[in-house]
């Protein structure tokens, strides 16, 4: 027994605190994700300064709890735009699609066309990994808004990201008389009030 060996991760606590966690109990530990660049603050080991964190921690999330429910009941009784059914412009433009489909692609945006359609707001969120044609099922989602008179805004995080998506959603709507505008920091004041000028005429 004596010459048994096992091995261990070390985590490091403030005033050299240390813990010892067999790698058999590994899947316990999870990563600490917080602020790029930022590094943690430590705790002491069994101190209560954790425990104050921890327990202001639950009372924000309960509050936040609370929030979404009440938001989420008044979601549910109120009233959205109902938008109309496919046109037929609708399903020239969706066979004008350079490429076949995927079943999943199919399957989302049958889904989001659905809740379109309904009075209810939509509340939906679709994920997906690069490459996986999330772009082209907002595009017809988009489409579909805009067949009804309605104005979409597409908000991505970069400007790279608002150029491609500009020249993507500009090469499938040019042949259906729909105006699409791009407006990123890279655009001058002038440009920015030109598309918006343009956008507004519809």
């Amino acid at each position: 027994m004596n010459d048994l060996h096992k091995d261990y991760m070390v985590i490091n606590y403030s005033g050299n605190d240390k813990l010892y966690v067999p790698v058999d109990q590994i899947d316990q530990v999870q990563k600490y994700v917080g602020s790029e660049g930022k590094a943690p603050k430590l705790y002491r080991l069994g101190g209560s300064e954790w425990k104050k964190v921890k327990s202001r921690v639950q009372s924000s999330v309960e509050d936040i709890a609370d929030d979404l429910i009440q938001l989420y009941a008044e979601r549910e009784a109120s009233k959205g735009h109902a938008f109309s059914k496919d046109t037929e412009m609708q399903r020239d433009f969706e066979a004008a699609f350079p490429y076949e489909e995927t079943e999943d692609q199919l399957r989302c945006i049958d889904e989001i066309k659905h809740d379109m359609e309904r009075e209810r707001p939509m509340d939906r969120l679709l994920c997906g990994d690069v490459g996986y044609g999330k772009t082209e099922v907002a595009i017809r989602a988009a489409f579909k808004a805009v067949m009804d008179n309605k104005q979409v805004a597409v908000l991505v995080p970069t400007t790279i990201l608002a150029q491609q998506h500009f020249e993507t959603f500009q090469e499938r709507f040019q042949e259906f008389g729909v105006n699409v505008g791009l407006l990123s920091r890279f655009r001058t004041p002038k440009q920015q009030k030109e598309t918006l000028d343009k956008l507004k005429k519809g």
